[in-house]
């Protein structure tokens, strides 16, 4: 969504297109939403304006595209959404040509650490997605097929001023979609512990912190060593005079 519109920029002569699974989200796709505003800095960072490009709806790790078609695929922020993200990699690899370049960001555990260890307060139960590390990510690209691959990580951290304000932005960003967890704290007395847990992470300078880590991630898909039907491909380079 959002950094669609830097890659036109970036790339005016591509064709680009963009897809979501929601089709509420590709709707939005074209107008750029407010971020929350103790996020602003943040997201306006990660996530630059957008403009008009090709939108189609579809699931990441199902791509509706042949193989070999595209010469990028750019993913900000998302491949935590996806419960398989080894098949995910290995379908952006079919979509690739060969010499294609896969560019990603994603959050890391250590994203709502806070947040984890004040629920812990209350119950077992998750309540934030379980993002993936950046050395499991290096290894699935490599499994995937992927050559060359480069991990990186970012840490940042966005300070509240209430409880309140901490958790509407976790929901503005969809920061705890797990299906398994339960509708809602247990009660007024399990609410009040974790708000409890969080105000005890108060700063020197009174606030709230919350943890972002955002990995970043680059690789190409190499010339194949072997056919469709598993034959080796031998090379032939004349010699040099």
């Amino acid at each position: 969504g959002p950094d669609l519109g830097l890659l036109q920029k970036t790339y005016p002569a591509a064709h680009i297109v963009g897809l979501d699974a929601a089709p509420g989200m590709l709707a939005q796709a074209g107008t750029p939403a407010p971020a929350p505003r103790s996020l602003g800095s943040m997201l306006s960072r990660l996530m630059p304006a957008k403009t008009g490009v090709d939108l189609v709806c579809g699931d990441f790790g199902t791509l509706p595209f042949g193989p070999n078609s595209l010469d990028l695929v750019w993913s900000n922020l998302a491949l935590h959404w996806h419960p398989q993200p080894d098949r995910v990699f290995a379908e952006w690899r079919r979509v690739l040509r060969v010499d294609g370049l896969l560019m990603f960001s994603n959050f890391g555990p250590d994203t709502f650490k806070e947040l984890r260890a004040a629920f812990a307060a209350v119950d077992e139960t998750p309540h934030t997605l379980p993002f993936v590390d950046m050395h499991d990510f290096g290894d699935q690209l490599v499994e995937a097929g992927f050559s060359t691959p480069v991990m990186d990580v970012e840490r940042i951290t966005v300070t509240y001023g209430t409880v309140e304000a901490l958790l509407a932005d976790v929901r503005a960003i969809g920061g705890n979609p797990l299906a398994t967890r339960r509708r809602g704290l247990v009660g007024r007395a399990a609410w009040n512990r974790m708000a409890a847990a969080l105000e005890a992470q108060r700063g020197a300078d009174g606030k709230i912190p919350l943890s972002f880590e955002v990995i970043y991630g680059h690789a190409f898909r190499p010339v194949p060593k072997t056919t469709a039907a598993g034959e080796a491909i031998i090379q032939f380079k004349p010699r040099k005079p």
